[in-house]
Parts: structure tokens; C-alpha cells; sequence
């Protein structure tokens, strides 16, 4: 598993999908410490940029939400230009002395791009359209990849059902699914 897969991985399933002209980001409720579940209902998904951009995170809530709040400044610095948005907060999430520290990893979407952001200074845009962070990340992209290719659902109904298998099987996860749909660019 890659180095940046590792950070805080106990922590939550946020899986993106971008398909027959929509993209649709979901994740889970759930929030856990240690062994506990503290909370059920938490949004891990938000909209920034007057809706314009959706952000998921999976990691440490706190700095999750000091993650977003860094990017969405960097995406105002580059009016529509979320990669560089994205390369810039990356940037100074591995180099700055306190930002290191961070143990959270960023999803990010628009109309245009599929974007996970993560604390190596990695920023990736996958290959095949479909990104899955946190604990039960890897079981529901297997399931949106297995989905797209074996069903006509649309991008949401993926992402719902792809994150309803990883909660049956990722105990730190849960089915109180929170997801938002944007239209993507041809």
C-alpha cells in the first residue's frame, strides 16, 4: 500500500466517480476513536467555491477541515485553475513545519477534474475517473470499477452502492452516506 494510503486510514470512505457526464463524490457518517464510534452522521463532503467544487476528506477531522480551508484560499488565489489550486496546497502541505504534521487526505472535484491531494505532496488524477480514500476506500473502488463495468447505473447510484459494500465490510464505516452530484465537462 503506498505511503500516503497509510495516514489515518482507520477513518472514514470517501469515493468519487465520474461517469456518463456527471461526477458524484460521496462518503460516510462516521466518525471513530480508537475502537469507538464518537459520532454517525458526520459531513465529510462539502461544497466550496460557490458550488462550484466538492471536497471530500478522510483523516483527522480537525485537520480535514484546516486542509479544506487552506484549499479553498489556494483556489482563489488560481480562479479556476484547480490542479494548480491543488499542486500549490500540496506543496506547502509537504514542505511547512506545522502543515506536515496534518494526517488527512483530500478529495477534490469539479466539472473538469477528479483531483486526491495528499500530505507527500502527491497530487493524483487518476486514470480511470474513480478515486476512493480512508479505511474502506479500497473496497468501494473495487465495487464503482466492478459497477461501471458490469451495470448502466448512473455515477450517484455507483457511488451509493459501491459505499453501502464498504460499510458492510469496513467496520469503520458506516451507511448514513452523505453525496453530491455536479455536472462534468465533456
Amino acid at each position: 500500500m503506498p505511503e500516503y494510503l497509510r495516514v489515518k486510514t482507520r477513518s472514514t470512505t470517501i469515493l468519487t466517480v465520474r461517469h456518463k457526464g456527471v461526477v458524484a463524490i460521496g462518503g460516510d457518517g462516521q466518525v471513530t476513536y480508537g475502537e469507538s464510534i464518537l459520532k454517525q452522521d458526520t459531513k465529510k463532503i462539502r461544497r466550496i467555491l460557490d458550488g462550484n467544487v466538492v471536497v471530500g476528506f478522510a483523516g483527522s477531522t480537525a485537520d480535514a477541515f484546516s486542509l479544506m480551508e487552506r484549499f479553498e484560499t489556494k483556489a482563489k488565489d488560481f480562479p479556476g485553475n484547480i490542479p494548480r489550486a491543488a499542486t500549490e496546497l500540496a506543496r506547502d502541505w509537504r514542505t511547512d513545519r506545522v502543515l506536515r504534521k496534518l494526517e488527512a487526505l483530500m478529495v477534490v472535484v469539479n466539472a473538469e477534474h477528479s483531483l486526491l491531494i495528499t500530505g507527500q505532496g502527491d497530487v493524483v488524477n487518476p486514470q480511470d475517473n474513480i478515486i476512493g480514500i480512508g479505511s474502506g476506500g479500497n473496497y468501494a473502488l473495487a465495487a464503482a470499477r466492478a459497477l461501471i463495468r458490469h451495470s448502466d447505473l448512473s455515477a450517484r447510484e455507483i457511488v451509493e452502492q459501491s459505499l453501502q459494500i464498504a460499510s458492510e465490510i469496513d467496520i469503520y464505516t458506516n451507511n448514513n452516506l452523505v453525496i453530491e452530484e455536479l455536472p462534468a465537462a465533456n
